[in-house]
């Protein structure tokens, strides 16, 4: 039994083989088959905040896997009525695995901790595995093979920022950040991150324009996440010469991707001649958000 709360739960052998298998499942639902792998199987997603594509993709993917979701939100007292250890223990009596999509990473580290079914995290506040998956398998299918590329994400060092530079050092790709001063990665992240991956080629600078030079793509995201709205004003001052446009996209290859992990901010992160242009994937992208969890799912609960 695994629980998946950041990337670095995974090997790079294993997200190999998740990949491996999402292809699979991918291609086979092109052919128009949907073999019930997960037959009987029940994931409760369990969720704090709003969501469109965490949700309907895994409710999606649990379906056309033979198997059955239910979406649980403050009706069964999570926090409230009982503790969380009571709770874990409880639903793990129900269901085979749990998407818990909170507002503090703390909260789906107890609810792991308590639970005997597997634990995924659907988003908290420093960290988005799934996406981060979802957007390398992504960048695998436009650009091959990904070990010695380089990814640019542009914008606040947020909880999608951190998964995506997880998972690139676990896959040996450059990864570099740009920010402005006071909202790049902490210290302590840096040091997690060289920890876990020694051979990680890794940057952070004030300077988007060298960040995007020889990337395979360009990533941004919202100035301001969700439970930020009150520093909106600040941020859109601080991210103002941040925001992908054409003129920032002039800096990178002409075959760079654009991706983002929406919804987007159109005319403040990007600009729509770049969210709708022809090397822009968030569509694609938001598409692999059901293929891989559902790679996932399959690696976790069948192996």
């Amino acid at each position: 039994m695994r629980h998946i709360l950041s990337i670095f739960d995974l090997t790079a052998a294993e997200i190999k083989e998740i990949f491996a298998t999402t292809q699979v499942l991918k291609t086979k639902l092109k052919q128009g088959v949907r073999e019930p792998i997960l037959a009987g199987h029940v994931a409760a997603l369990l969720f704090e905040k709003p969501s469109l594509r965490t949700r309907v993709s895994f409710e999606t993917g649990m379906v056309q896997l033979g198997g059955g979701s239910l979406f649980l939100g403050e009706d069964v007292g999570w926090g409230q009525r009982e503790c969380a250890a009571d709770f874990a223990r409880v639903i793990s009596e129900y269901v085979d695995v749990v998407v818990c999509r909170a507002k503090s990473h703390a909260t789906v580290v107890e609810l792991a901790q308590y639970a005997t079914c597997s634990v995924i995290n659907g988003l908290t506040d420093t960290d988005h595995p799934c996406q981060a998956l979802a957007d390398l398998f992504t960048l695998q299918e436009l650009h091959g093979p990904l070990a010695g590329k380089k990814v640019a994400f542009v914008g606040d060092a947020n909880n999608v920022a951190r998964s995506l530079a997880q998972a690139c050092a676990r896959l040996e790709v450059e990864f570099a950040l740009a920010a402005p001063l006071g909202y790049q990665f902490e210290n302590s992240f840096v040091k997690q991150l060289t920890a876990a991956a020694p051979q990680v080629k890794f940057t952070q600078t004030t300077d988007a324009a060298a960040a995007v030079r020889d990337a395979i793509c360009v990533y941004t995201d919202v100035w301001a996440s969700m439970g930020q709205e009150q520093e909106k004003s600040q941020r859109s001052k601080a991210f103002a010469p941040y925001q992908v446009n054409a003129a920032l996209m002039q800096h990178a290859p002409a075959n760079t991707s654009f991706l983002h992990c929406l919804p987007a901010r159109r005319g403040e992160e990007v600009t729509d001649d770049v969210i709708d242009g022809a090397t822009s994937a968030v569509v694609q992208q938001a598409g692999n958000r059901l293929h891989v969890q559902k790679g996932l799912l399959a690696w976790l609960l069948k192996g």
